[in-house]
This record gives C-alpha cells, structure tokens and sequence, in this order.
C-alpha cells in the first residue's frame, strides 16, 4: 500500500522542528532564569503595592532582569516573611516591605515565626514615609497644637489601621509627648479609618503622605501636623509637631528591599547599588516626591543600622503602652 503523501515527513525536515522545540525550550530557560520575584507584604492597590510597581520596571532595566510582583498580604507583613524565607536561596526572590513587618513585629508578638535579624539579608532602604495628622476639613484645629488643646478640653477619639500599627503607635507618640489620652479605634486597615475621619466619626488618623496626599490635595481631609524632623515638599506647609513644640512625635514608616539570610553578597550589593541609582533618577524620583515619599536608597549596612535602631524603639514603646495585637 503507497504511503499517504500527508504523513510522510522527510528527515531534514524532523530536524529543523526538533531544533525549533529545543530552541524554544532553552529561550523558555533563559527566561525564566532571568526572572525575579518581588514579594510584597501588602494587598494591591494599598502606597506599599502602588512604590513596588513604580519601582520594579527601573529597577529591572538596571539588573537587566525582569521583576515580577506577588501580593502575600496578611499578618502585618508575617505572611510575606515566611515564603520569603522558605524560597531557595537563589538571589531570585526579593521582599518589599514597610517598617512595620520587620521592626515592629518583633516587639509586638511574643512568638513570631521569623526573626528578621536572622532570616533576612538586608539589601536597601527605597523611601522615608513620615506619618501626617489628618482630621476632618471641619474640626476647629487647624493644626496639631489646637488639636491637642481640643483634647485636653474634651475627649477625642483617632484611628489606625490595626493595633500595633505605625499610625497607632504615632498616635501613643502624640499622648505621651502633650500628656493626653486620645482614645484608640483599631480598624483593619487604613481606608476604613481614613473614611471615618471625613464622615466625622472618629477625631482624627496619622498615616503615611503618599496613601494621604489624594484626601489632602482634593480637601476631604486636612493636614495638621508631621511627625518628622523637617518639613516634606508635597505639603509645605504642614508644620512639624517639633515646630509645635511637641517634640517625640518622630514616625518614619520606610519602604526597605530584603532578600533571604543567605544569599550571596554579590547579589545583594548588585540589587542594592540598582536600587540607589534607579530612586535617585527620573521619572521615579519626582513621582515618589510628588507622592510624599523621600527617596533614600542605602547600602545593606544603613539598613541594618535602621532596622536595628526602630526595632529598639518601637519594642521599647510597645512595652511601655502594654500593646498586644488583635
């Protein structure tokens, strides 16, 4: 019986498919070796989520690397932690993070399922995100020093976005600083809280610039103090609770990149040294200054040091106040 002349294909043709296939296969490797996964403690959408996806394309041009971000929201940043820390240690996998999972968690929990002194490699600092006191446009204070003077007058209520939080642990700045106790109301989250502010709910709310700057800018909210040592360009002019003559009101709420304990230190100086260029060029600069953000890319050892020193201070804060988490 002659052969179908359909099925019949000839050896060199076999060849150049076979090749195609094994061609493929290795662009696919290459690829896929070439590929980096950006972990983010925090849900999509949120000021920690909105910096890593306005850093990972400039920040993957400069490694020459393509960055893939996946969301690991949950336990202020835990949840995160813990994937980061049982990935191989390949340099392949990074975490973007705010002060809060690594420098706050420690002194929170009494039993935390990762230690970021040990488990975690430090790579750099990305932005200083100081907290802003924000209240209802129709409160009568028009900055922190009549807001104080309304709490010493009559009771007043701020929320936060969890207990143990940044915003709450400034709000605890501000009592022991003017000697008052506004009274705590932990939301999960900041949006939730930041909605009870403008519907006049609860007196007021300390948060980062960047998740604030909108409310602030179209009016829904005003600002009325910064907890920093100076003034920050996106809203000038908001004085510092030092200015005030409040001083100890100091939150800085820093984005940082961290790798898993472990990794090679070429890989980590390479991402770092990324990381200081890319922050400090444009348009990236501008974006995170118009945002409220500082830019501040640092060596591994500056975000050690950082890490180091807030993790001393929040503990020691979260002791004093007997905080315990939810």
């Amino acid at each position: 019986m002659a052969a179908c002349p359909h099925v019949v294909i000839k050896r060199a043709t076999m060849k150049k498919i076979l090749f195609g296939f094994l061609s493929l296969a290795a662009v696919c490797a290459f690829a896929a070796s070439n590929t980096t996964t950006m972990v983010v403690a925090f849900p999509p959408g949120g000021p920690v989520d909105s910096m890593a996806r306005s850093l990972v394309e400039p920040l993957g041009k400069e490694l020459g690397t393509q960055i893939i971000i996946e969301n690991k929201p949950g336990g202020n940043g835990a949840i995160a932690a813990q994937y980061l820390a049982s990935n191989p240690d390949n340099g392949k996998t990074i975490w973007f993070t705010s002060a809060g999972a690594v420098a706050i968690n420690p002194g929170l929990y009494e039993k935390l399922a990762y230690s970021p002194s040990k488990d975690l490699a430090p790579i750099s600092l990305v932005a200083n995100n100081v907290e802003v006191l924000v209240v209802n446009p129709d409160t009568p204070a028009n900055n922190a020093a009549e807001f104080v003077a309304l709490a010493k007058k009559k009771d007043l209520t701020m929320g936060s976005s969890g207990t143990g939080s940044v915003p709450h642990l400034a709000m605890e700045q501000l009592n022991d600083a003017v000697n008052v106790k506004i009274l705590h109301i932990p939301y999960k989250g900041a949006a939730p809280a930041i909605t009870d502010v403008m519907a006049n709910h609860i007196d007021g709310f300390f948060g980062d610039i960047p998740g604030l700057i909108g409310y602030i800018r179209s009016g829904k909210v005003k600002a009325i103090g910064l907890a920093a040592d100076k003034r920050n360009a996106a809203i000038p002019d908001v004085k510092t609770f030092n200015e005030m003559g409040m001083k100890g009101v100091d939150t800085n709420n820093w984005y940082a990149v961290f790798a898993k304990a472990g990794t090679s230190k070429a890989d980590i100086d390479q991402i770092s040294a990324a990381i200081r260029k890319v922050v400090q060029q444009e348009p990236l600069k501008t974006k995170l200054l118009q945002a409220g953000s500082e830019p501040v890319g640092s060596t591994p050892e500056e975000l050690a040091a950082t890490l180091k020193r807030d993790t001393a201070k929040w503990a020691e804060l979260i002791k004093a106040k007997k905080i315990t988490p939810e």
